[in-house]
């Protein structure tokens, strides 16, 4: 079911969406050449029991899983495209990688979800591009998700700008609603037709997050049950923000 947020709930998501984005930051400062993904996840609890806040992806069991995921921050390197758990499978960072980290907060019991894919270190222009039409698709797609347009004008802003550099587009993942749970009703795929799906509605808070590979769009499930790979091996960039349908433009909850 589709959920609208009260006034309080807004507030409420506003401060943790702020904080939400202080701690990503903080973590981005961190992940240079030689840190460990385990180390990284520790900052992240760290930061978060500071703050007086809770992780929301900690123990955290999606429908199908085996187990709950455990670990607050997932780590995603290179080929990984979502959900790499980063204190079972300890990377180390390398010069030229990228790493996405994705991390969902609960403050005052409301959540809000947020990723980044960064460089570590120096990095080839074939992955700065893949870092910035990745960024620039979710921008696009924030820009269309107005109350009284439709899920599918965002998918299909998504989707037609990986289309102009002819990426791989994530299909078996997507964005989807937030804010009483981790993921809730809609789902928001990164590909579709602008005047379908449901309406946006004002009040909604929607979780949006392209996911483009630079080859095949096809995917794999490692073993852990919880990390998506390119099925051919090529690098993956995720972005992903928290926002509330408003009369007009949206409003970013967490930046």
């Amino acid at each position: 079911m589709i959920t609208i947020k009260t006034k309080k709930d807004i507030s409420i998501l506003r401060e943790g969406g702020r904080r939400h984005a202080k701690i990503l930051r903080e973590l981005v400062s961190l992940a240079v050449p030689g840190a460990h993904s385990s180390e990284l996840n520790r900052h992240a609890e760290e930061l978060i029991k500071k703050l007086g806040d809770k992780p929301s992806f900690l123990n955290y069991r999606p429908a199908g899983a085996k187990r709950p995921y455990p670990a607050s921050l997932c780590v995603s390197v290179n080929d990984e495209i979502v959900h790499g758990i980063p204190n079972e499978n300890d990377k180390i960072l390398k010069e030229g990688d990228i790493v996405g980290l994705d991390l969902g907060l609960s403050h005052h019991d409301l959540i809000t979800d947020m990723a980044v894919t960064i460089p570590v270190g120096h990095i080839s222009p074939e992955l700065e591009q893949l870092i910035r039409v990745t960024r620039e698709a979710l921008v696009a797609g924030i820009k269309v998700a107005r109350g009284g347009n439709k899920i599918g004008d965002i998918s299909s802003a998504i989707e037609q700008h990986a289309l102009k550099y002819g990426y791989g587009i994530v299909r078996e993942l997507s964005g989807h609603g937030v804010g009483y749970s981790v993921h809730e009703a809609p789902y928001v795929p990164n590909f579709g037709n602008p005047g379908k799906g449901n309406i946006l509605r004002l009040g909604m808070v929607l979780a949006i997050e392209p996911m483009f590979n630079i080859g095949t769009s096809k995917t794999k499930l490692d073993k852990d049950g919880y990390t998506y790979r390119t099925a051919d091996g090529k690098p993956s960039a995720h972005f992903e923000h928290t926002i509330l349908i408003t009369t007009g433009d949206p409003e970013i909850l967490t930046q």
